[in-house]
């Protein structure tokens, strides 16, 4: 996976979607998006399947590679955002996939999608894979021996003022602040914030840990809008590591996606504003290949795209975020054969340089979804697009 041969079934095709974005605040932006789109939903040799089950829905997963560069865990629900969290090893980069793994009990009960994170205890400096599954009350589960062993699911909040606290795809980003503490982030509708809660709108909120993961502070809001409905931020940090942008899901669907900095390690954030329509979408995962370009997983729910609910990719700088511009180009990973359920990604970077995306999606039509790998580089996609990256 990466640095292969091109394959004849890649194309490119510049879509002309649109103005270009100007993205500052107060200005309007593009539904669309002109920059090229590179298309490897033909390369199917390029996918790897992870879990794949006759007749039963398998999605959303999320990914964490160790320390060793090469082992990753994928953990997913088997249902449509609920449902029992499976759990699968790769101890080859992506390339292939074990069995599914044995997990404690309490994994069957959950309500929605679960997200694993590594986190470094800031005392002791033990290491650890913490798994979370939402609604109310949101639970999580620890592992210290890099998931061979895990802790049943358990509330978290419990001694933070409120008690234990809800939310909706629980916690969607989390990363480790300049002090060694922890912020986590996730959204909720007032459903699930507080048990018995009713729908009142969307919120992003934060919650702190002190102790390497082992409990969290009560939620504080972070982002709201009047009209907009704000969810599932994806956290981005800028290459010096002074500010972080957190990209936003817009699901009233009559808006791009929105982006929030914090230039203050997360206690104050700016208002929200519209990204340009080359990144709106659901679910960005981001992470930064070597040569310092972000590559930008998510669902592709841009309003004016010919790609719309499939899984696409982002490429470009931190500049582009910071600008409001659009970007260096956008990849088709794969064609989602259903208008919109796909693409939950896990995203990392191996050593070497190769990227992994990991993402369910309805990739055969009438048949149930199921999770596959992709592995590539961005000088591949250079190639393709005829470009030199610079």
């Amino acid at each position: 996976m990466g640095g292969g041969t091109m394959r004849s079934a890649c194309l490119v095709s510049a879509l002309l979607c649109g103005a270009v974005v100007v993205g500052a605040v107060g200005q309007e932006v593009s539904p669309g998006y002109s920059i090229p789109m590179i298309d490897l939903a033909g390369d199917e040799a390029r996918r790897v399947v992870v879990d794949r089950e006759p007749g039963h829905y398998l999605g959303h997963p999320t990914t964490v590679l160790l320390e060793d560069g090469t082992t990753i865990i994928a953990v997913y629900p088997r249902g449509h955002g609920r449902g029992a969290i499976v759990m699968k090893r790769s101890g080859d980069g992506g390339r292939t996939w074990g069995e599914r793994l044995a997990t404690p009990e309490s994994w069957e009960t959950s309500k929605e999608t679960p997200t694993i994170h590594r986190v470094l205890d800031p005392e002791s400096g033990q290491r650890r894979l913490i798994l979370f599954s939402g609604l109310f009350p949101i639970r999580m589960s620890v592992s210290e021996d890099d998931g061979a062993a895990w802790s049943e699911l358990a509330p978290i909040g419990e001694q933070s003022e409120g008690g234990p606290f809800g939310g909706i795809v629980a916690m969607s980003s989390v990363e480790r602040m300049a002090d060694g503490s922890y912020m986590a982030l996730f959204h909720d509708d007032g459903r699930f914030l507080r048990e018995g809660g009713v729908e009142r709108g969307f919120k992003v909120y934060k919650t702190e840990s002190r102790d390497g993961g082992l409990t969290w502070s009560g939620p504080e809001v972070i982002a709201a809008h009047s009209d907009a409905h704000l969810c599932e931020p994806g956290l981005i940090r800028s290459p010096d590591g002074e500010t972080i942008a957190v990209l936003l899901r817009e699901n009233s669907r009559l808006f791009n996606s929105f982006v929030i900095f914090s230039t203050d390690e997360g206690r104050t954030w700016s208002e929200p504003r519209e990204l340009a329509g080359a990144l709106t979408g659901d679910r960005h995962v981001g992470v930064y290949a070597p040569d310092g370009r972000l590559f930008i997983s998510f669902r592709d729910t841009t309003r004016e795209s010919p790609t719309k609910g499939d899984w696409v990719a982002w490429v470009g700088t931190w500049e582009d975020i910071a600008q409001g511009s659009e970007g260096q180009y956008r990849v088709r990973l794969a064609d989602n054969k259903h208008r919109w359920d796909c693409a939950y990604p896990g995203v990392v970077v191996l050593p070497d340089g190769t990227i992994v995306a990991t993402t369910y999606g309805h990739w055969d039509e009438g048949e149930q979804p199921y999770v596959v790998s992709v592995g590539l580089e961005v000088g591949e996609l250079d190639a393709i697009a005829g470009g030199t990256g610079d």
